[in-house]
């Protein structure tokens, strides 16, 4: 009851401008909670940022004491490595990783590395934050299916297939009309190898970022349910990485489910518009900046890359929860409650996330939104974090039938 409270108290210093009343805070602190998609290992490993850090005046995202306030049981870390890296891809990727195992050991008594449904439901019981990992984009794997098996094996359970680069094996939506570009017509063969692959390990395919045509590739291919780790709703918000409602409803056939993102580029329309405007002077003012660095033999580090962001955001007001709430309902109508969560991209969207969600102190609040739209508590739950666990439940399962299947040179 103590630590109920003391949590209690931290979320009402954040959240004075959108109380949270008891019922709600009642069905959210009841609910175990997962989030897809923060981008913090960056922060671990180039700002040497510690997750037990306690500093208010820090603007990140996630920390224990946010994750705790809000009630965030379970949290996705990102493994996203800049495609500027090439020709060590993989080797970043294992720098990331690694940063993710030295806060969980830096903090056994508040955080743990979760591998399966059965580790967060322990972390659950045991009051920790349980620390999963997705890579995202595929170009991490270099084109080599087993240095697939060895991410899986170091504890990686989503791949993205594409960030927004098209990498050698499928056609990202960030790059799908830049002519430049070689692009597949979706996935290759061995791309379609990669997601049966991911089947078999028991990895989770995730179709945020993907061009179109990959989206539909995957879900004709894969044998397990997909994810999309972090996308939104592009009936509301005209941006190629959110989903169309004929993407939405395939992915309820596929018994997958859609994590609703909350950079505000991706729910509002109005600030979509409004930065696409700025983008021009935006690149140039970061090109610019990076350009100076390299004379100056500098690395451009995280922490400078999230300060420049910041400042850009800013120069665009943020729309209200409204925006976020919106996608989610909209998600749900369409394509069922049981095929909605959350990936927020936390740590990912500096400065650019609805009014009021600063961190994920903040989560009770989307809790009290969906209450105040008619959302019963079983369905707020299922929202909060049971349809993810259902997913990844599935995907274990095909994951043993595949591998108790006798194999082929076709499968492997």
């Amino acid at each position: 009851m103590l630590a109920l409270a003391a949590s209690a108290s931290l979320f009402a210093q954040s959240s004075a401008t959108t109380p949270v009343a008891a019922k709600a805070l009642q069905i959210h602190n009841s609910a175990l909670v997962v989030d897809t998609h923060a981008d913090t290992p960056q922060r671990f490993l180039d700002e040497g940022f510690d997750i037990g850090n306690t500093d208010p005046k820090d603007l990140g995202h996630v920390s224990l004491d946010k994750a705790r306030a809000g009630n965030l049981d379970a949290e996705f870390f990102s493994i996203w490595v800049e495609p500027s890296y090439k020709g060590q891809y993989a080797h970043r990727a294992v720098d990331l990783i690694d940063s993710v195992y030295e806060q969980a050991a830096r903090h056994p008594d508040r955080m743990m590395m979760a591998f399966s449904v059965e580790d967060i439901e322990r972390a659950h019981k045991e009051k920790k934050l349980a620390a999963l990992m997705g890579i995202e984009g595929g170009h991490a794997i270099e084109n080599d299916i087993r240095l697939l098996r060895e991410f899986y094996r170091l504890g990686v359970r989503y791949m993205t297939l594409s960030w927004s680069n098209t990498n050698e094996w499928a056609d990202s939506s960030g790059d799908i009309d830049d002519p430049k570009v070689e692009h597949h017509n979706g996935l290759t063969d061995f791309g379609k190898q990669v997601v049966l692959e991911m089947n078999h390990l028991g990895m989770m395919v995730d179709i945020s970022h993907v061009a179109d045509k990959t989206f539909y590739d995957a879900l004709s291919v894969s044998k397990a349910p997909v994810i999309a780790s972090h996308s939104s709703a592009r009936a509301l918000t005209n941006a190629p990485r959110n989903m169309t409602d004929d993407m939405l409803r395939a992915v309820a056939k596929n018994n997958g489910v859609v994590q609703v993102n909350f950079f505000n580029g991706f729910i509002d329309e109005d600030y979509r518009k409004a930065t696409a405007a700025l983008a021009k002077d935006r690149d140039a003012a970061v090109a610019a900046f990076i350009a100076q660095h390299k004379a100056e033999g500098k690395p451009v580090t995280y922490v400078e890359y999230d300060r420049i962001e910041r400042e850009w955001a800013a120069k665009v007001p943020r729309p209200p929860l409204k925006s976020l709430i919106d996608h989610i309902d909209h998600i749900a109508k369409v394509a069922g409650v049981d095929h909605v969560g959350l990936g927020s991209d936390f740590d990912g969207i500096s400065g650019a996330s609805p009014t009021g969600i600063d961190s994920a102190a903040d989560l009770p609040k989307i809790t009290q939104a969906l209450l105040d739209r008619g959302y019963s508590a079983d369905d707020i739950h299922k929202i909060l974090g049971g349809n993810l666990l259902r997913v990844f439940r599935d995907v274990e399962g095909v994951s043993r039938e595949m591998q108790q299947a006798p194999a082929t040179s076709a499968s492997r």
